[in-house]
């Protein structure tokens, strides 16, 4: 299983992808993306995503693709105000944390950079940004998973680095780098479901992305 998911994560995510129109593809699920392009190969669907990158596919998964010539947005974290006193600004930048994100990683024996990037894509920096989901912080803690690692304020930089750390790690324990990422976004259990990087517009671009990032 392991191997599968392996090969299905690198061929799709570490992929170059060809310059072409933008597309519009519709999932089986009821979802749609926006995509540079994409090609058949045999049972599988090869899509060419808009911010680098290709994502592979099983063909039963899509159910039509139209063209789209609308550019698709990124989304992004809203951000709640930051607290009369408080230290945490709302749009400290990256150096700022830069210590304490390569001890915490150092620690749990996860790349640092790979922590950047996830925290880049996640809320920008932003020690207090909110989702409407309810992901809370840098690493965008949700609430069971703040519980999970006894986290009592997640908005406290350090308690939210090193919680969204341990989270990261014990993902990648299990899958490999691609799909840890998809699992952190999109959950384990919708990875398992689909048997590697689930076909939600949001992951395959956060994923891509956290991947394009650490790269550099």
């Amino acid at each position: 299983m392991r191997t599968r998911l392996l090969a299905v994560a690198l061929l799709g995510l570490l992929g170059v992808a060809a310059p072409a129109r933008a597309e519009l593809v519709f999932f089986a699920t009821g979802r749609s993306m926006s995509v540079k392009s994409h090609r058949v190969d045999g049972d599988s669907l090869v899509i060419a995503l808009r911010s680098g990158g290709e994502v592979v596919l099983d063909r039963s998964l899509v159910t039509r693709i139209e063209a789209d010539e609308v550019p698709y947005p990124e989304p992004e974290a809203a951000v709640a105000p930051v607290p009369p006193g408080s230290s945490q600004t709302a749009d400290a930048g990256p150096g700022q944390y830069t210590e304490i994100i390569d001890k915490l990683a150092a620690a749990q024996g996860v790349d640092a950079k790979l922590v950047k990037a996830l925290i880049q894509v996640e809320s920008a920096y932003k020690p207090r940004a909110t989702s409407r989901k309810g992901a809370m912080g840098l690493m965008q803690l949700m609430p069971d998973t703040a519980r999970q690692y006894a986290v009592s304020d997640p908005y406290d930089v350090r308690a939210n680095i090193e919680a969204g750390i341990k989270h990261l790690k014990s993902l990648l324990d299990r899958f490999p780098k691609p799909l840890a990422l998809a699992a952190y976004n999109a959950g384990e259990a919708a990875v398992l479901r689909f048997g590697g990087v689930p076909p939600y517009a949001e992951t395959i671009n956060y994923v891509s992305r956290i991947l394009k990032i650490a790269g550099r």
